[in-house]
């Protein structure tokens, strides 16, 4: 079938991208579902920062591809050998499939799916091969989920099925945002009541952390981020303090456990500073792969401290994502206030720009 998607030709375009246009929507042919794969409409898809990192180069992928990996849609058919998914389910879309037998799956989320992880740095399906094509020329997949279409071919294994009541954007933001920053906090950080917790790094996915943070019952939430517009958000999502980093340094702010989002070296140290004698610093963020943090040995050791690296939260999205959608419904996680605009596929340069510019947490593509 025929889709209209979001295809990246070449990494590392100058910015502006309104200008250099390194992403063009394209009209692509779309293969059917293979054995345990489906076809979704996507309905919703978020425009996270590691879309950006492949557009600016920072996060090596193959191209051409097809952009998009935060997204929700309902499924249109399924393949051979799914049998658990129905025509018009909404679905949740992870960047991470997870194939259930590796050494990693029966870690509980802690390491990431070997297969999975394998597949998606090759840009193909969990599967194998490449689904999407333009002008008869092979394009890859991002994360197994290029969401930045009207309509993808993903693994079973890559989306989680959530209610009718769960509005698109909002499922959209389960499967990356929260997954990964609320994940961290759940899974990595795991603060008991007392605790205090402080995020590092605001956008997203560390905004995300701070919600589902300030749901849990007697943490102390701090957040921080050099942008005083999103302290400001933080404040109003609940957090107790905020500060900037320069803040957090001069007045040797501390926290039992610390999540580093930002992806940046010095927001790691920022971070690995701030946590208290016997404390966790748990990073989510992705730097470029040439990135180094200065850290001292000797204080992990003297003071009993734990550096955990969280990817995709530690998450197992078919546990934990319900968990999420409850949170939410019940009124304890206010999703929706993550996303701060809705755009348009056509639009996608200028997406990138704006959360290059750092001027918005989730900036949401709605279709149809």
């Amino acid at each position: 079938m025929q889709i209209q998607g979001a295809v990246l030709e070449q990494s590392g375009a100058a910015r502006p991208y309104t200008r250099s246009r390194p992403i063009a929507v394209a009209t692509l042919q779309l293969d059917p579902p293979g054995p345990n794969e489906i076809l979704v409409q996507i309905e919703a898809a978020g425009v996270c920062h590691s879309d950006l990192s492949v557009v600016d180069g920072t996060r090596d992928r193959p191209v051409p591809i097809l952009l998009g990996h935060e997204a929700a849609g309902r499924v249109v058919s399924v393949g051979d050998g799914v049998d658990d998914l129905v025509e018009g389910q909404r679905v949740v879309m992870t960047f991470l499939p997870r194939c259930g037998e590796c050494a990693a799956c029966a870690s509980a989320g802690k390491i990431p799916c070997t297969l999975g992880s394998r597949a998606n740095a090759h840009g193909v399906l969990l599967g194998g091969g490449f689904r999407l094509h333009l002008k008869k020329k092979e394009i890859h997949h991002h994360n197994g989920v290029s969401g930045f279409a009207t309509h993808a071919v993903v693994d079973r294994r890559t989306v989680v099925p959530v209610d009718e009541s769960v509005p698109p954007a909002i499922a959209a933001v389960l499967g990356c945002a929260v997954l990964t920053g609320g994940g961290a906090v759940l899974n990595a950080a795991q603060p008991a009541p007392g605790d205090t917790l402080m995020v590092v790094g605001l956008g997203g996915v560390g905004m995300a952390a701070l919600i589902t943070a300030v749901s849990l019952e007697g943490v102390h939430v701090i957040g921080v981020d050099t942008s005083e517009a999103k302290l400001a958000i933080a404040r109003r999502l609940g957090a107790s303090a905020t500060y900037t980093p320069a803040q957090v340094a001069e007045h040797r702010i501390l926290a039992t456990h610390v999540v580093e989002a930002a992806g940046h070296p010095k927001a790691f140290e920022t971070a690995f500073a701030a946590t208290e004698f016997g404390g966790r610093t748990v990073t989510v963020g992705l730097p470029a792969p040439d990135a180094t943090a200065a850290i001292s040995p000797l204080t992990i050791t003297a003071q009993s401290r734990t550096i955990i690296g969280s990817y995709l939260g530690s998450a197992v999205p078919s546990r934990d994502i319900p968990g999420f959608v409850e949170l939410w419904r019940n009124g304890n996680l206010p999703v929706e206030q993550l996303i701060t605009s809705y755009t348009s596929l056509e639009d996608i340069n200028q997406a990138m720009d704006t959360l290059a510019d750092g001027s918005a947490l989730r900036q949401m593509i709605m279709f149809n």
